[in-house]
């Protein structure tokens, strides 16, 4: 009885003690830690010692409360599956989320939407409605969702969305909360990763003073960037921008341009960093770092946080080698070729750049390849097809030498069917004969996670059903879930699974704000070449008179092959010139004239009346004003072919084109006649190499900029500030070096020289005490090596 007794106690004190230890257990696992606010809907949570959470009570998500820790609960199956679990890396969180999602969800996070406007209407790129109305017609605010963006995102699973134009900042904020509570709400509570092409170029005509704030802070092009060749301002570009995306709610930059602009005439060199390999590479090396990299309070883990921007580095392996300079966004442009057997070069700012990079993040963590059919450089499988569909390009040069693990997407439309040889946007180069299905899952097969500009997962659904016949579904349910991986780790390493929501208040204090429009106007000031200063008439002193004559834009087409009307304006603002100089429209009263021009556009190489009168359509592209005949042209094209064309040779030797801005030219000229000795001042909006030849000796100065504020140049002209810009590109002394230069190949054309003795060659600028000879020019000298 005793022992019985004894025995029975203990056990009651076991149990309490269990029941003890077992109530501490829980309370250390379940009691909060965390504290909530918010007002409406939107709720943030704030974990002490951890990530702080967003999320919106409408969407049906509820908190859980694990170790004293919230957690979302994305999937609302009542337990923290490891995806939901913000301690864990991006790498597993990916893993588990992607082995959970269905082929569908998968298939659609594979898309990348066609381009958005906020608010939406009818574009080149498509017509959007809203309750089924236009916009203008139905009522809805400028950020509510349209029935496009609703259907992508809900039925077809997308969560990738490239936004154009915004309304404001405001709007952009206001939509963003908007997509990503519809994300939360459904599925698996995948956040959108929302995207943007560049959006920081000047707007000319306005004014800058240092209480200014606008839109978001304006910086110079591309090119402006290279010829200040200074990486550690195009770093600060970068902080800056990915600041002002997160606040805009984007948080994948579709860019830099790092393709080597090593044909003149190509129309997207004013895209890029310009022609050196070296100089490119430490561009692109700045431009990602910056984006990506976040620092403080802000990192989340391996240099990534809530201030980092995805940054899609374009164009694998180089589009700048296109034959004749034109592009392939039409068919006419689809050949990359190399003359030269130089793809070398234009690796370089891909693998000793954008993918060496010195801050935490590593590499780019995503990779566009370019339309272009890169002739002639698959040695293995002899294919000559877009680079998306080239495995060796992808799976075993990208993917294999140079060990890219991140997401490659395709560029916009590459699997449409062409509908014309000067169709925009249709470009299944190497592919027409395939199907659309056939396409994607060719696309698929070569290494590539996503489609670009692709709202519609049906293509995506076959191709993987086609993929199972070849392989089985278990091979091809391992590959989707691979380029799931690639994609989840983008949306994880910058925290929108844990707060993908917006503050707009403070997004209208960060875009655009006065410290960021200031660091955008000083680098526009950086930018700025001098290439002429005659008898060092610059800088002028200020409310001296000038004479500024119109300028006529010719009617014409734009990039996308729209017409253009015929416009007559003065090309400055000249409620900003005022502020520096007095006005006349007497020549015979001004001090001196300024001529405002843009560099010459003859077109695209490409005119559908030539085939009407029984040519093959193929015309020069000119860098000079005047008629040019391309005397000295290839009698045979390097590459040619394509279903709707009969013939191979797209040869344009013996063809004649005149640019359609030479009243640009006359501009010049007859400013020389009527000033009667006074001094011309020109003044040169520059997208490419130019030939100088035509003008040049009738100038006194010449400055040069890429994408600027009217303001930044009269800060140059009245010695406000000093010309520091050095030239990204060689400029050519005529066509027949152009002509005769190789499409693959950097510093090989004589360049103009002017009359003062200097040569306009790389690296070439002046500041107020004549030729610049600093560090910048011997670090980068034109060897590019």
């Amino acid at each position: 009885m005793i022992n019985s007794t004894y025995t029975s106690m203990k056990k009651i004190r076991f149990s309490s003690f269990l029941l003890v230890v077992l109530t501490f257990a829980f309370s250390l696992y379940s009691c909060k830690n965390w504290s909530e606010s918010g007002t409406g809907s939107r709720r943030i949570i704030t974990n002490k010692g951890g990530q702080t959470l967003g999320y919106d009570t409408a969407s049906g998500i509820k908190v859980l409360t694990v170790k004293g820790f919230a957690f979302k609960d994305l999937n609302k199956n009542g337990k923290l599956d490891k995806y939901e679990d913000w301690r864990l890396s991006a790498e597993e969180r990916a893993k588990d989320l992607a082995s959970a999602m269905t082929v569908e969800q998968i298939a659609g996070l594979m898309l990348y939407s066609a381009h958005q406007a906020i608010p939406s209407g009818n574009t080149r790129f498509g017509a959007s409605t809203y309750n089924g109305k236009p916009y203008k017609e139905s009522g809805a605010k400028p950020y509510d969702l349209s029935d496009q963006q609703i259907k992508f995102l809900t039925k077809d699973n997308l969560r990738h969305v490239l936004v154009t134009t915004v309304e404001s900042p405001e709007v952009a904020a206001i939509w963003n909360n908007k997509v990503q509570a519809l994300c939360e709400s459904i599925g698996l509570g995948i956040p959108a990763n929302n995207s943007s092409d560049p959006r920081h170029r000047s707007n000319s005509d306005v004014e800058y003073n240092v209480g200014s704030a606008g839109q978001i802070s304006m910086w110079p092009g591309s090119l402006g960037m290279a010829a200040t060749f200074e990486p550690s301002l195009v770093k600060e570009f970068g902080q800056i921008g990915a600041k002002e995306y997160r606040a805009l709610g984007i948080s994948t930059a579709l860019s830099p341009q790092i393709d080597l602009a090593t044909e003149p005439r190509w129309a997207r060199v004013n895209g890029t960093f310009g022609e050196n390999p070296k100089l490119t590479a430490d561009m692109a090396r700045a431009y990602v770092d910056g984006y990506q990299t976040s620092s403080g309070d802000k990192v989340i883990a391996g240099g990534w946080g809530y201030t980092s921007v995805n940054t899609m580095i374009k164009h694998w392996p180089g589009g700048g080698p296109e034959e004749g300079g034109r592009d392939a966004h039409f068919s006419f442009g689809k050949y990359a070729v190399y003359p030269g057997n130089n793809l070398a070069d234009h690796l370089i700012a891909f693998t000793e750049g954008a993918m060496k990079l010195e801050g935490e993040t590593k590499m780019a963590s995503a990779v566009m390849p370019y339309y272009t059919i890169s002739y002639g450089i698959d040695q293995k499988n002899k294919e000559n097809v877009g680079n998306s569909y080239n495995q060796y390009l992808i799976n075993d040069l990208l993917r294999g030498k140079y060990g890219f693990d991140g997401v490659v997407c395709t560029d916009w439309g590459v699997t449409s069917n062409e509908k014309a040889v000067d169709g925009f946007g249709t470009t299944c180069w190497g592919a027409e004969t395939l199907s659309i299905a056939e396409r994607h899952y060719k696309i698929m097969m070569a290494g590539v996670d996503q489609f670009g500009g692709n709202n519609d997962a049906g293509p995506v659904l076959e191709a993987y059903q086609m993929g199972i016949k070849e392989h089985g579904e278990q091979f091809m349910r391992s590959r989707l879930e691979q380029s799931a991986v690639r994609l989840l780790k983008n949306i994880f390493r910058v925290g929108l699974f844990e707060n993908p929501y917006l503050n707009v208040e403070e997004t209208k204090a960060i875009v655009g704000n006065g410290e960021f429009m200031k660091a955008g106007y000083n680098a526009q000031l950086k930018s700025i070449i001098m290439l002429k200063n005659k008898n060092n008439i610059l800088p002028l002193a200020k409310q001296k008179i000038v004479y500024i004559p119109k300028r006529i834009n010719a009617a014409g087409r734009d990039f996308f092959g729209g017409p253009t009307p015929e416009t007559t304006n003065y090309p400055i603002n000249l409620e900003v010139v005022k502020k520096y100089f007095k006005v006349t429209d007497n020549p015979g009263e001004a001090d001196f004239a300024l001529i405002v021009i843009r560099s010459p556009n003859s077109g695209s190489g490409y005119d559908a009346e030539d085939v009407k009168k029984g040519g093959n359509g193929y015309v020069p592209i000119s860098l000079q004003y005047g008629p040019y005949k391309a005397v000295d042209a290839r009698d045979i094209s390097l590459a040619g072919g394509d279903p709707l064309e009969k013939f191979t040779n797209r040869t344009y030797k013996n063809k004649t084109i005149t640019a359609n801005n030479l009243s640009d030219l006359k501009m010049v000229l007859d400013a020389k006649k009527v000033m009667k000795g006074k001094p011309v001042i020109v003044s040169i909006a520059m997208s490419k190499p130019m030939v100088f030849s035509e003008f040049e000796k009738e100038a006194d100065a010449i400055v040069v900029n890429f994408e600027v504020q009217d303001q930044a140049i009269l800060d140059i002209i009245s010695g406000a500030a000093e010309p520091s810009g050095l030239l990204p590109m060689q400029m050519p002394a005529d066509m027949k070096t152009v002509e005769t230069q190789k499409e693959d190949v950097p510093f090989d054309m004589v360049c103009h020289k002017d009359s003062e003795g200097n040569t306009y060659d790389f690296g070439f600028g002046l500041n107020w005490n004549g030729v610049i000879k600093d560090a910048r020019v011997e670090k980068y000298r034109k060897t590019g090596k």
